[in-house]
């Protein structure tokens, strides 16, 4: 069982989600040990004994939005919010190891994620109000 699935079938951790099954969209990216994986391009037993953090783990522990999730709401980076978790998620652990992004390194890290609704320039201003926070 891919780990996608693991996730929302067995755990009921559905802000994960599956937009292709193939590794394309980024839709369905979690941290593993505190890095960006895609969760569709490996099975749950691989994941078995090590950490896994899904969209869940970034609310406040009252429930609220936290500090990332607001900062997508502010900027309008939300359209049809398929890609938001992946997005999320990507932003997250890109954020751990860059402190304060430039829109080129955004972009870049960025990369692995689609979205199909076009809304990259909100998404970018969002990660960036975040990182200044």
């Amino acid at each position: 069982m891919l780990l996608a699935h693991f996730l929302r079938d067995q755990m009921g951790l559905t802000g994960t989600h599956i937009g292709c099954d193939t590794s394309q969209c980024g839709c369905c990216v979690v941290h593993l040990n505190g890095r960006a994986v895609k969760s569709c391009t490996m099975f749950a037993v691989q994941a078995n004994g090590e950490t896994v953090a899904t969209v869940e783990s970034l609310t406040n522990k009252d429930g609220t939005l936290g500090p990332l999730q607001a900062a997508f709401q502010e900027h309008h980076a939300l359209q049809c919010g398929f890609c938001t978790p992946g997005m999320l998620m990507t932003a997250a652990a890109m954020l751990k190891r860059h402190k304060n992004p430039n829109e080129d390194t955004i972009r870049h890290e960025l990369e692995g994620n689609l979205c199909r609704c076009t809304g990259y320039h909100n998404i970018v201003k969002a990660i960036r109000a975040a990182a200044e926070g």
